[in-house]
């Protein structure tokens, strides 16, 4: 099968793109390489993948690289991930994640391309999940406390607009709290990321509010595969992709010492604008109807993350 990627050399989407490969599938990587890495495609580029770099947001040369790899799978996964800078710049945020998904949407109408699988967030959508009934399945309101969030909402909703003008094949992947190898310790999101980047170096993690928030923690792998389903399927709509299990902060801060066999003693911060104190997902539907579920646990996942770094 042909396939292109979009944010194709970030953490989620290299892990993605080697496995697409594996199978034996032809990958394009549309990436402007502004925080993913070259060196997460050495592998896959040696293995015959293609990188086109570009931005999402200019659309003519987009509906060129689309159109030139006639892919019958688009994963659309380039996007501004930083709840932070979303704050601060909501329109440079949305920019990338409603501009650039509109953009891609187009050039995918144009090549005709059956069926896209979008990147989405179970994390930040719904919004606060303390006093609500946990884990959120798919039919719960959605209620973003970030532009981020917001963004990826409308995402979502250019999706589905799409389906109903073009017949546009697409699947929403809700994606809980990723984390695993390849993912920056000093970017800009993944506190497993960067707590096991500071156990490394012998630093102190810094734990914002009261460190009793809890998320959705999901390993890449599984992530990957529930993509690798999603496409294969004719599931529409959003899917959540997560574990149904909540994680405070400061048990993966205990974890992560008990592993490493170190003290590893946080330090407390103001808690920051936009993010949420209670969230997880309810992956029933994936289970379902993609026939997934989460295969690695937490303890392994953290101890996978640390021996790649």
């Amino acid at each position: 099968m042909r396939c292109l990627v979009t944010g194709g050399a970030g953490f989620i989407g290299s892990n993605l793109v080697d496995a697409l490969l594996a199978r034996g599938d032809g990958v394009t990587v549309v990436d402007d390489l502004s925080t993913g890495r070259l060196d997460n495609l050495g592998s896959a580029l040696a293995a015959g993948a293609e990188l086109v770099e570009l931005d999402i947001r200019d659309r003519e040369p987009l509906e060129r690289a689309v159109a030139a790899a006639a892919p019958e799978t688009i994963f659309h996964l380039a996007a501004q991930i930083d709840v932070r800078r979303s704050v601060a710049d909501p329109a440079f945020d949305a920019s990338i994640n409603v501009g650039g998904t509109a953009n891609l949407l187009e050039a995918a109408r144009r090549a005709e391309v059956p069926r896209l699988v979008f990147a989405s967030t179970g994390g930040a959508i719904y919004g606060e999940g303390d006093g609500r009934q946990l884990p959120l399945a798919e039919t719960e309101p959605v209620a973003p406390l970030s532009p981020y969030g917001q963004s990826k909402q409308a995402g979502e909703l250019y999706l589905s607009l799409y389906e109903r003008l073009y017949g546009t094949s697409s699947v929403c992947l809700r994606l809980g709290n990723v984390y695993g190898p390849r993912q920056d310790p000093l970017g800009e999101a993944g506190v497993i990321a960067i707590f096991c980047g500071l156990l490394r170096s012998g630093g102190r993690p810094t734990v914002y509010g009261d460190g009793l928030q809890t998320r959705d923690y999901i390993y890449v792998g599984d992530v990957v595969s529930a993509m690798l389903a999603a496409a294969g399927s004719e599931v529409r709509g959003p899917v959540n992709v997560g574990t149904g299990v909540e994680t405070d902060v400061l048990a993966l801060v205990s974890a992560l010492a008990e592993l490493s066999g170190s003290a590893f003693e946080p330090r407390f911060a103001p808690p920051r604008t936009g993010e949420v104190q209670r969230i997880t997902i309810d992956p029933a539907r994936a289970r379902a109807e993609l026939d997934w579920r989460p295969e690695t646990a937490l303890a392994e996942g953290l101890e996978l993350t640390l021996a790649s770094l």
